[in-house]
């Protein structure tokens, strides 16, 4: 579930409210706010799409605690789906690690 969106990283670009499948977000002045947190699916298109990593998206349904934007920061969990998929310039697909493929080609060849 979104968790927060940091003031201080966001571009205002507006990227999470047009990926945003369940229109969790709404725009504020110049920057997007979590408007419908309870729709969220954590599908995490929105921390994807984030250029500035101002995104935290929690893989628990629901967060029993309060979580403060600095202990992200410093625990480097905030914009941290994408840099562990590989999202971004100058980073490696995390796609390319799945050997699973493989075993698709062995079956093909062995027919």
């Amino acid at each position: 579930m979104i968790q927060i969106i940091s003031k201080e990283r966001c571009v205002g670009c507006d990227l999470c409210i047009k990926v945003c499948p369940t229109d969790v977000f709404d725009k504020e002045g110049d920057y997007p706010v979590i408007a419908r947190q309870s729709d969220c699916q954590t599908c995490y298109m929105c921390e994807l799409y984030c250029p500035a990593n101002a995104m935290y998206v929690s893989p628990l349904p629901e967060e029993n605690q309060v979580l403060q934007e600095d202990t992200l920061i410093e625990s480097g969990l905030i914009g941290s789906y994408r840099e562990t998929i590989g999202w971004g310039k100058g980073r490696k697909s995390a796609a390319s690690l799945d050997r699973f493929h493989f075993l698709n080609e062995l079956k093909t060849n062995d027919a």
